[in-house]
C-alpha cells in the first residue's frame, strides 16, 4: 500500500485546486454521480473548488484531502454551516477517490479522518447520500453507517441517465440505531 497523508486544509493554494480538479474530472469521467455533467471541464471543476475554498475560508466547510507520491488523490467535505436547529449535524459530501487510489483502503480513510474531525467541530450526527448499490454505499454499510432510504430517480450520472440515492446518518455518539429495525450498528 501507497503511504498516504490526510490532512485538513484551513485554506486551499493553486497547487491544491489542480490536485483536486484532477481528482474531480477523474471521477465525473469514471461516471460517478457527483453532481456533474458530461463533457466535464477544467475550468468547471476550477469554479467548484474555488467556491469551496471560500466556504473553508469563512468556516462554512471542512475539506481533507489524502495525496500519495502522485499528489492528491482522494477528498472528502463536512458541510458544517447548516440552520441554527442544528447545530450538532453536518452534512459528509463530495467524497472523492481518484481512480488509481481505489480498492486500498483510502476511502475508508478518510471516512474516519471526516468522523474525527466532525467530533472536533462538535458534531454529534453526520448525514449522507450515495447512489443506490454504487461503490461508496457499499462502503458506507462496511462502514456501519446506518441506511435510511432509497430515492428513486434522485440525480443523473454523468452521461445522463437516471439513478437513485440512498440516504445514510452515522451518530457520532454511541452506536447507531436503525431505527425501523431497533438493531445497534
Amino acid at each position: 500500500m501507497n503511504h498516504r497523508l490526510i490532512e485538513r486544509l484551513a485554506e486551499l493554494t493553486d497547487e491544491h485546486v489542480q490536485g483536486l480538479c484532477d481528482v474531480l474530472i477523474d471521477c465525473v469521467e469514471g461516471g460517478a454521480s457527483v453532481g456533474f455533467m458530461l463533457p466535464f471541464t477544467r475550468d468547471r471543476a476550477v469554479e467548484f473548488w474555488v467556491r469551496v475554498a471560500q466556504g473553508v475560508a469563512a468556516g462554512k466547510r471542512a475539506l481533507l484531502i489524502a495525496r500519495d507520491e502522485l499528489g492528491v488523490c482522494g477528498t472528502v467535505q463536512l458541510i458544517l454551516d447548516l440552520p441554527e436547529n442544528q447545530p450538532h449535524r453536518a452534512d459528509l459530501v463530495k467524497m472523492l477517490v481518484h481512480r488509481r487510489a481505489r480498492r486500498r483502503g483510502l476511502g475508508s480513510q478518510l471516512m474516519q479522518a471526516a468522523e474525527s474531525v466532525a467530533r472536533d467541530c462538535g458534531k454529534t450526527l453526520l448525514v449522507l447520500d450515495a447512489v443506490t448499490n454504487g461503490d461508496a454505499a457499499r462502503l458506507y454499510e462496511r462502514l456501519s453507517w446506518v441506511r435510511v432510504g432509497d430515492v428513486p430517480h434522485f440525480a443523473l450520472m454523468p452521461d445522463g441517465s437516471p439513478c437513485s440515492t440512498t440516504y445514510y446518518y452515522r451518530n457520532l455518539m454511541g452506536p447507531n440505531v436503525d431505527s425501523q429495525k431497533g438493531v445497534r450498528t
